[in-house]
């Protein structure tokens, strides 16, 4: 079975205006990436775990925060790969200053042998709907085109 991934796509409005909450991932692949590098907090669960608990952990690793509010179940997408990314949408507010994300470890510089610990997520921001479709995965804008029609 292909992968399968679950998140969280918080909003708020501000002066009328709507704002999404996108992570930027850690490690040296997308150190200077930006428009179409950043994310939903989103990760990977395994088969007979429950997807809005999953989303609403990996929230919480990525960012260090926990989220509760009525979540809206968003359209799943599918990557080219197979691998579906199950969303769901809540209203809330957290400081993207002072997020703390989980640490992974990987072989860095490539073929060095030596190992690295890096955060699995080095930034977060709030962007206006505009800005974040230019700024996410393009497979994930859907997931804002469709908050927008709600």
């Amino acid at each position: 079975m292909p992968n399968q991934s679950a998140g969280v796509l918080l909003y708020r409005k501000i002066n009328n205006q709507q704002q999404v909450f996108l992570v930027h991932p850690g490690g040296p692949f997308f150190k200077n990436k930006d428009l179409g590098a950043w994310s939903i907090p989103k990760g990977e669960f395994s088969e007979g775990e429950e997807a809005l608990l999953a989303a609403k952990r990996e929230f919480e690793e990525e960012t260090g925060q926990s989220i509760d509010g009525n979540f809206i179940p968003l359209n799943p997408v599918k990557l080219k790969s197979g691998k579906r990314i199950y969303a769901w949408a809540v209203e809330g507010d957290i400081n993207h200053e002072t997020i703390f994300s989980n640490l992974f470890e990987m072989e860095w510089p490539p073929k060095s042998g030596k190992k690295q610990s890096f955060p699995e997520i080095d930034r977060a921001g709030w962007f206006g709907v505009t800005e974040a479709k230019l700024k996410i995965n393009i497979a994930q804008a859907a997931f804002i085109e469709e908050l927008i029609t709600l």
